[in-house]
């Protein structure tokens, strides 16, 4: 096809997605704004943020992809005009999910005795333990606002999130600055004061969605007709059948680069906290690319609702071109401005030197990080999850961790060699997942 025959769906997709985009660095600004204030308290303080939140990350990501489970049947069946089904799927999305999250909350105030078990220094976890529980705290309210997220998104509305994830945003770095530091008379707590201004930018997000919904008679009128509804068994284990394997498909990456950190911990201070800036950044770009990936989940979902399979196909190229040209540039900065960045978050020059070497390896695997979240969301949009869940665990776990301790440990490559695995598991990756998208093509006739 043309490049002019893809303008049209670039401008919807972006329409859609530049909401997502903003809400998506809104979520990982909670992060990056904790690690830039925190690093210049101090490398240990930095090292402790990058090893609680890489553990918190695992827990975090399971409970989101479970969320994600609902955007293509509510897509679906906006597709096809079905209101009725919208409102039973947001009924038992709604149930499912608490329950999930209830689960989820009780595993990770767990997991926070396994803590000293993985291998950190002391002094990197005595800060860590008291952040991590903070960290636990916030995630009740973070699901109940990702559920409504979800729904909404389905049906096509991206930008009430974007508000509320902005707006949330502020008060995590009032919040911050105030107890990091010790500001306008309150104590000066350090990571802590992180910690506390994450659960407190956390709180408040479910609650704008209240009042979002309450002052919108549209909005309004979902929740009234979904309170009429009963529970269906059936519908719940949809929503989790599709939930889980995305939840799960997120968990194994976010394992693998939780595995990694434990690894740079094992290399010292310096190694993780220049993991983390280097990861801050790269994480930041892959919120971009997510952005625009979850913009097409809803699209492809959309056309497949409308059986309109040769829109959803040309669709989804058009999101795979959108994030392809953006994380091409993301290389050339992170290549060009890899010795300037990690000022962002420390002045400690032995960890501005190792995150620099870092995010060259960032920038090679760039391309491959947005091939392959563009096709996990265009997958999903298909409701084709299984499989997908499948490929990450060989893509991140049995090709990716090996490669990053063998290279790390082995070849005595030190903190870089991590990061090589993570180049090579993200092009095993992307690679397999196109392999399943064209398969699916074929499936539907389609070349």
């Amino acid at each position: 096809m043309k490049i002019q025959n893809y303008i049209p769906f670039y401008k919807r997709n972006l329409h859609l997605a530049l909401p997502i985009v903003l809400s998506q660095i809104g979520q990982v600004m909670v992060a990056l704004v904790d690690n830039m204030m925190v690093g210049h308290v101090g490398t240990t303080e930095l090292a402790a943020a990058a090893f609680a939140n890489s553990v918190f990350m695992i827990g975090m990501v399971f409970g989101m992809g479970v969320t994600y489970g609902i955007t293509p049947l509510v897509g679906t069946a906006f597709g096809k005009n079905d209101r009725k089904s919208m409102i039973v799927w947001l009924k038992n999305g709604t149930f499912s999910h608490a329950i999930a999250s209830v689960a989820l909350t009780g595993v990770m105030f767990s997991v926070y005795f396994f803590l000293p078990l993985m291998g950190q220094p002391e002094d990197v976890l005595q800060l860590a333990r008291p952040y991590y529980l903070l960290l636990c705290a916030s995630y009740l309210p973070f699901m109940a606002f990702f559920s409504q997220k979800q729904f909404f998104e389905g049906i096509g509305n991206t930008k009430m999130a974007m508000h509320i994830t902005l707006l949330s945003n502020v008060v995590n770095i009032v919040v911050n600055y105030l107890f990091i530091f010790g500001k306008f008379g309150m104590p000066e707590l350090g990571l802590l004061g992180a910690g506390i201004g994450t659960l407190a930018s956390r709180i408040i997000m479910p609650l704008l969605f209240a009042l979002y919904v309450r002052r919108n008679p549209a909005f309004r009128s979902y929740f009234s007709e979904a309170r009429l509804q009963l529970v269906s068994r059936k519908k719940v284990i949809e929503v989790l059948k599709i939930g889980i394997p995305i939840g799960f498909q997120l968990i194994v990456e976010v394992t693998a680069f939780a595995i990694g950190a434990v690894m740079m911990g094992w290399l010292g201070e310096t190694a993780l906290a220049a993991h983390q800036v280097a990861i801050g950044l790269a994480s930041t770009t892959y919120m971009i690319s997510l952005g625009v990936s979850q913009a097409n989940t809803i699209r492809v979902s959309h056309q497949m609702g409308e059986k309109d399979y040769v829109a959803m196909k040309t669709a989804a190229f058009a999101s795979t071109h959108l994030v392809l040209a953006f994380m091409s540039l993301a290389a050339l900065l992170f290549i060009t401005a890899r010795k300037i960045l990690p000022y962002l978050f420390t002045t400690d020059v032995a960890v501005i030197e190792v995150a620099a070497g870092l995010l060259i390896i960032a920038a090679i695997f760039q391309l491959f990080d947005g091939l392959q979240v563009v096709m996990q969301s265009t997958l999903r949009g298909m409701a084709d999850v299984t499989q997908p869940m499948f490929i990450s665990f060989i893509a991140y776990l049995l090709v990716g961790i090996p490669t990053s301790y063998g290279f790390a440990f082995l070849l005595d490559f030190g903190p870089q060699g991590i990061w090589f695995g993570y180049l090579v598991g993200l092009l095993t990756a992307g690679i397999l997942f196109y392999f399943r998208f064209k398969r699916n093509l074929r499936r539907l006739d389609l070349r």
